[in-house]
């Protein structure tokens, strides 16, 4: 509390006070390095270069931010919901950070709006505003710490827009969306269960593992088997979004498979004289990195992005009633 009245008097003899009121509307702290708060608004399609040459995005901050979210949510949850299960916190966790609801929460802070990116991004509107979320998280972490994340969680963004009830009991089918994923991309994908065990207490726990194109995914434990494939399918669904080399593997296991299955055409064959489109090995492959971008740009928008609407339009039915009323 001293120090955000500190940093307030320290405003008044600045020149630029917008940006600095902006950010604490928003959070509730006055910023103490205002360059990482800008910074967590410049999505990668917008870099400038420092001093140094090197360039900056928002792509670092996003990657700490959704660490620090994790964290934060977790202890949340877990003082929260202090007689539920592992599964349970685990779930109800997922559903705070997951794309759709940082999305929406967002959009209800204005951050969408402040994002900057070039027109030909302007189709991802969808989830910048969410990965701006967690690189805003990430920059507040680096300017305040972690206690400050905390606060701004519960007091900003839980109480104001989440219901973090009725959100707990609310079911998300991660599977669900990464077998959508997988049919309308055509990714093979397998769930196989790689032992069963008990724990302390004699229950049975389950593991399971998720192959796309034979490339191990995610992994999940639960005490059920379709909690351990959720968890499995939601972990599969973070490494899609997150992990290039993943994303560069599944991409290759799967034009491999492909290539087996091509028809193989001799020089007499009509629909490559009259067409003359043989590819070469180099044009495939550039279609092959242009798909790979164009589906990692959307992968994450597209599987989750059903999860939340009915209870957002739950929300926004509501509070238009309110205003009605």
């Amino acid at each position: 509390m001293f120090g955000n009245i500190t940093d307030k008097i320290r405003l008044l003899f600045r020149k630029d006070k917008e940006p600095y009121l902006c950010f604490y509307r928003m959070t509730g702290f006055y910023p103490r390095n205002i360059d990482i708060y800008k910074q967590a608004l410049l999505h990668k399609s917008s870099s400038i270069k420092n001093e140094k040459g090197r360039l900056l995005n928002n792509e670092r901050l996003e990657f700490l931010g959704d660490a620090i979210l994790d964290a934060v949510v977790a202890d949340i949850v877990y003082k929260r919901f202090e007689k539920k299960r592992e599964g349970f916190l685990t779930n109800t966790r997922s559903k705070i950070v997951q794309r759709e609801t940082l999305n929406h929460i967002a959009v209800q802070i204005g951050l969408d709006k402040l994002v900057k990116f070039t027109t030909r991004q302007s189709s991802h509107n969808s989830y910048m505003g969410g990965n701006a979320f967690e690189a805003l998280i990430g920059a507040l972490y680096l300017d305040r710490g972690y206690r400050a994340c905390k606060k701004f969680m519960e007091e900003r963004i839980i109480s104001q827009y989440l219901d973090i009830d009725k959100l707990s009991r609310k079911e998300v089918n991660f599977k669900s969306k990464l077998i959508e994923w997988s049919q309308k991309n055509k990714f093979q994908i397998a769930f196989n269960l790689v032992n069963q065990s008990l724990d302390d207490e004699l229950n049975p726990i389950f593991n399971t593992q998720i192959l796309v194109e034979n490339v191990p995914a995610g992994t999940g434990k639960g005490y059920s088997k379709k909690e351990s494939q959720q968890e499995a399918a939601h972990e599969t669904l973070k490494k899609i979004k997150s992990d290039p080399q993943f994303i560069d593997a599944i991409f290759a296991s799967k034009a491999e498979r492909e290539k087996d299955t091509e028809p193989v055409y001799t020089e007499d064959s009509p629909s490559v004289m009259e067409t003359n489109e043989v590819k070469t090995t180099v044009d495939v492959r550039e279609e092959l990195i242009t798909e790979r971008y164009d589906d990692t740009e959307r992968i994450i928008a597209e599987a989750e992005e059903a999860a939340f609407k009915e209870e957002i339009q739950e929300k926004t039915s509501a509070d238009s009633e309110e205003e009605r009323i």
